[in-house]
């Protein structure tokens, strides 16, 4: 009973000052400090008190009542003998009582300063100490560790990897295995290296600074890249644009970024895009100080699209739009530049909020329409290309940024046009005549039918008035009937001149479409293109009365 109750109080004791050790490298001073005061603290209340009072609850306390457990004769009980019999049992148990519990107490000592022992042998097999090279042998590198010590760095580690061996007499760190074979310590020197370059690698993770290293495999995905350790670099993370083969990339030194870091598991994730943002970002924020509407800038065209080109200002895009292109008609941005092309342009709209610029690239160039109207003025003939059909009629180019409309009805005297490409097709060069041109709305209206003779003034020479005609009748209308007298030239007969005798209520009861007339030329109307006939003209009674 008394073995356990001081069992337990040494465990009380000693283990309060064990975490409290200031110099592991002596353990027994720590030792002495702790055996030292152990009567001492056997009778402090905070520290003994709890072992006792479990005592107490389990089994009863001896030393109060032998009299009324051990059954003794009144003689004995009654004389002084008795009591000092009674006062030598007491001290020999109280003895026996102690002798147990340093016993108990020192057997916890062994153990625990065993256990620090243990402890400080495991921890010196796995030091690392800085060491001087002084052999090399076929087993590997032998090195001084002190106090008559040699350690050796097995062979294989130089073997199996491309760690290179240390220079005679070099200084370095190796760390120690605590194992010994054939006089020497095993030491490691591939270890101390790899644990260095872990440290440097999770430096530089934390400081987001740069590292060079060396692309050494294509895996799925993307790159394995060495920087001290094997580390991925995914493709989408090599350049600001996908890369389209990347096992062309073996061999070639690359600077990257750790933007992942599990020394635990061993994995490093780099990138070299964000260097390359971060670059970017830097050259567009210089940039976009510099930049001003109206300025001319050198770039090169990044990429075309159908509705314009993006060009590289040197960190930031601009749009080169189709219409900005030239002054002409563009039908496609490749019929103008190409990717890569080095060009100037010109700063037409500048939004540094939202840094968006518009490029023009014609704007270089004079504008044609300054001085259109002197050069191409109303009623002046010119020669032009067709360059495009649409239903109500053609566009003529008459330079390059010049394009005029010639309507429908402005492309031919004597025929009835259905469709534009009837007449003409695109690439044609024809002659127009301008008729009409507005500089500041950038309109001009052209003639085709202009710069030809007039077909109708031709045949009204043909006939002059008093003609007598025979032609077909080509429309019927309530006042009369139209009839062809050529192709394109018409004349009208109204209702008052188709009889002396008799009032014509209904043309339809007189003429026939299709049906051959003669009449006679009565009136010619030049400015507005009409010819008047007239069939009882042919027959006048009143004049061969006269005569």
């Amino acid at each position: 009973m008394w073995g356990r109750r001081a069992a337990a109080t040494w465990e009380v004791i000693f283990w309060r000052p064990t975490t409290m050790f200031p110099d592991h490298e002596n353990p027994s001073n720590a030792a002495a400090a702790v055996t030292a005061p152990s009567s001492a603290e056997a009778s402090t209340p905070e520290v003994s008190s709890p072992p006792v009072t479990e005592q107490a609850e389990s089994t009863p306390a001896p030393a109060p009542t032998p009299a009324r457990e051990v059954p003794v004769s009144t003689e004995v009980a009654a004389t002084p003998n008795g009591a000092e019999a009674h006062s030598e049992a007491s001290a020999a148990d109280a003895e026996a009582a102690a002798a147990a519990e340093e016993a108990a107490g020192s057997e916890e000592m062994s153990k625990l300063m065993q256990e620090f022992e243990e402890k400080q042998e495991a921890a010196a097999g796995h030091e690392v100490v800085e060491v001087k090279v002084v052999a090399y042998t076929e087993h590997g590198v032998v090195v001084d560790l002190g106090g008559k010590t040699e350690g050796l760095i097995p062979a294989a580690e130089f073997a199996e990897t491309e760690i290179p061996r240390p220079d005679p007499n070099a200084t370095i760190e190796v760390q120690r295995s605590g194992e010994h074979k054939d006089g020497y310590e095993i030491v490691s020197y591939q270890k101390v290296l790899r644990r260095r370059t872990w440290e440097k690698i999770d430096a530089v993770f934390k400081a987001k600074e740069t590292l060079t290293g060396k692309v050494v495999d294509r895996i799925k995905g993307g790159l394995v890249v060495d920087i001290g350790v094997r580390a991925f670099l995914p493709g989408s993370q090599y350049d600001l644009k996908p890369t389209q083969n990347l096992d062309e990339l073996l061999g070639t030194e690359v600077q990257v970024r750790v933007t992942k870091l599990n020394r635990r598991r061993g994995n490093v994730v780099v990138s070299r895009r964000v260097i390359l943002e971060e670059e970017l970002h830097a050259k567009r924020a210089a940039l976009m100080d510099t930049l001003s509407e109206g300025q001319i800038v050198h770039g090169h065209v990044k990429n075309v699209t159908d509705y314009g080109a993006f060009v590289d200002l040197g960190g930031i895009d601009g749009l080169l739009h189709l219409t900005d292109l030239s002054w002409g008609r563009v039908k496609h941005p490749f019929d103008v530049v190409k990717p890569e092309q080095e060009l100037e342009v010109m700063i037409l709209k500048f939004d540094k909020e939202k840094q968006r610029i518009s490029l023009g690239l014609k704007q270089l160039t004079p504008d044609p329409w300054v001085g259109a109207a002197e050069k191409y003025p109303a009623g002046g003939k010119v020669q032009g290309k067709i360059v495009g059909i649409v239903d109500y009629g053609v566009f003529v180019e008459l330079e390059q940024g010049i394009e005029g409309l010639v309507h429908v009805s402005e492309m031919s005297w004597n025929k009835k046009v259905q469709h534009p490409s009837k007449l003409a097709k695109v690439g044609d060069v024809v002659d127009v005549v301008v008729l009409d041109i507005k500089p500041s709305d950038r309109r001009v209206s052209l003639g085709m039918k202009q710069a030809q003779p007039d077909p109708w003034l031709v045949t009204a020479e043909k006939y002059p008035v008093g003609t007598v005609i025979t032609g077909k009748v080509r429309n019927i209308a309530e006042f009369g009937a139209f009839v062809e007298i050529e192709d394109g030239f018409d004349g009208l007969v109204h209702v008052g001149d188709v009889s002396w005798t008799g009032r014509v209520k209904n043309p339809h009861e007189v003429f026939k479409k299709g049906e051959p007339v003669t009449a006679k030329v009565l009136k010619i109307d030049a400015e507005n293109r009409r010819v008047s006939l007239g069939m009882k003209q042919v027959n006048d009674i009143w004049g061969d009365c006269k005569s």
